[in-house]
């Protein structure tokens, strides 16, 4: 069962915890991420869809070794110096990329054969299961109250995406206080009928 977990993350210099849920698309990733020091050349490579937390992973890594986030877009010589300081120091290094990095275009050579040696990784769909646990733990980051039986209701209905449950409880959360009404089973009903008439929500910062 997927399960709400208390990580410490380093942000800016300042302890301080936030909710991850664990689950079937990303436990096989945390666990590999606690044996860093086995990876090949210490190196990894994360690639996982939007929302999915790979920024937040990031930023919990840092307290391990080093993480770039948005790697792909980094100019492949400073990737390439961020390399070699890793192995110069023995520090895991962690890329973060929202492509496979099968479709990264690198046209560095020494960098192709340095990172395709690395380790992938990569963050799946979430299951029934986990998206559960991902409504409560979005619910309870916003400080709303679902009432009994939104899981039962919602999981059946909502898409196999972490970017469609996120969507979806801010939808519920905004109709919720615009209406100054519960989170019933109207608004769960309401919240999915606007979400699958205008298609994907809008696109945010993946920080969860």
């Amino acid at each position: 069962m997927a399960r709400p977990v208390q990580i410490v993350l380093p942000l800016t210099g300042i302890l301080r915890e936030q909710t991850i849920v664990i689950g079937n698309a990303n436990e096989s990733v945390l666990r590999a991420c606690g044996d860093a020091e086995h990876w090949p050349f210490r190196t990894a490579i994360l690639s996982g869809p939007p929302r999915s937390g790979k920024s937040l992973l990031a930023r919990w890594f840092g307290g391990i070794g080093t993480a770039i986030d948005d790697a792909e877009h980094m100019a492949e010589d400073e990737l390439f110096h961020a390399w070699n300081r890793t192995q110069e120091s023995g520090r895991p290094l962690l890329l973060i990329g929202r492509p496979v990095p099968s479709e990264w275009k690198i046209t560095l050579p020494d960098l192709g054969s340095r990172l395709g040696a690395a380790l992938r990784l990569s963050i799946d769909a979430p299951d029934d299961d986990m998206i559960a646990r991902l409504i409560e733990a979005h619910a309870a980051q916003r400080g709303l109250a679902l009432e009994e039986g939104a899981t039962t209701y919602l999981v059946p209905r909502v898409e196999r995406s972490f970017a469609a449950v996120e969507a979806l409880v801010a939808e519920i959360d905004r109709l919720s206080l615009e209406r100054k009404v519960p989170a019933r089973q109207a608004i769960w009903r309401e919240a999915l009928e606007r979400l699958a008439g205008r298609g994907d929500g809008p696109e945010q910062a993946d920080l969860f």
